[in-house]
């Protein structure tokens, strides 16, 4: 994604183009709140077959539909709560400690406060984008884990099945902030359905990670252009001036 690349976070960048979630992380375009709703309100779904009726117009969402508007195929691993048993020896303890700036610390809960840089951005892109929430974004669920995990190991994940789950538990549950607004307005485009008269709200960057959010997790842009958690600056600052003298130095010597 374009935003990865000059941010220069291409480590993060191939794990999402791995997982082919680059196209779905693009969309964009105008997005319908009140036709969202509906949609939401009278969704179902059969076997691997999602359905809703917006307008009068039958919706059916099948692996074609999202081939074409997300680029993702309805296949892979399923993953979920308590369901990791493809995952080999993944243990949620094991692996949040592997991703903590500092390994011997000690923690009651799966914070996000305490990860290194590269596995912060993803536990943004999971609890904001992917399975987006509308509350409790400081604390990582098991779910918000096993999808790092898959993530960084770059386990093919079915996420066609993770992302429709998500609705299902959204449409169910009101605590739940709607998530996936582009996502649902461009099946809104797909099926042609008329929005004339409907409230309409374009959404140029949605997923677009920019350095002010960057920043707002808790990160720092260094001199190099590097991202760092801002914890470690101190540190850091005191490295980078280290080598611009040896580099001045050695420019001085030439």
């Amino acid at each position: 994604m374009d935003w990865l690349k000059e941010e220069r976070l291409d480590e993060v960048k191939d794990m999402l183009k791995f997982k082919k979630l680059d196209r779905f992380l693009k969309l964009s375009g105008n997005t319908y709140p009140g036709l969202i709703k509906v949609f939401l309100t009278n969704m179902w779904y059969d076997d691997e077959t999602l359905y809703s009726q917006v307008k009068g117009i039958d919706i059916t969402i099948n692996e074609d539909v999202w081939l074409s508007v997300t680029g993702m195929r309805n296949d892979g691993v399923m993953v979920s709560r308590g369901n990791t048993t493809e995952l080999g020896n993944f243990n949620k303890v094991q692996f949040y400690k592997s991703c903590l700036r500092n390994q011997d610390s000690t923690y009651r809960t799966f914070s996000f406060g305490g990860l290194v840089a590269t596995s912060r951005i993803l536990a943004y892109i999971v609890i904001w984008l992917l399975t987006p929430r509308g509350f409790n974004h400081a604390t990582l669920t098991e779910e918000d884990l096993i999808l790092m995990y898959c993530l960084m190991t770059k386990t093919k994940v079915n996420w066609v099945n993770v992302i429709r789950e998500h609705l299902f538990k959204v449409s169910e549950t009101l605590e739940y902030h709607i998530p996936y607004v582009v996502l649902l307005s461009s099946f809104i485009d797909y099926f042609e359905i008329d929005v004339m008269g409907e409230v309409v709200e374009e959404v140029k960057t949605l997923n677009q990670i920019s350095s002010a959010i960057l920043n707002k997790i808790g990160l720092k842009k260094m001199k190099n252009k590097n991202w760092i958690c801002k914890a470690d600056e101190e540190t850091t600052t005191q490295e980078d001036d280290d080598e611009e003298e040896i580099s001045d130095d050695e420019h001085d010597r030439k």
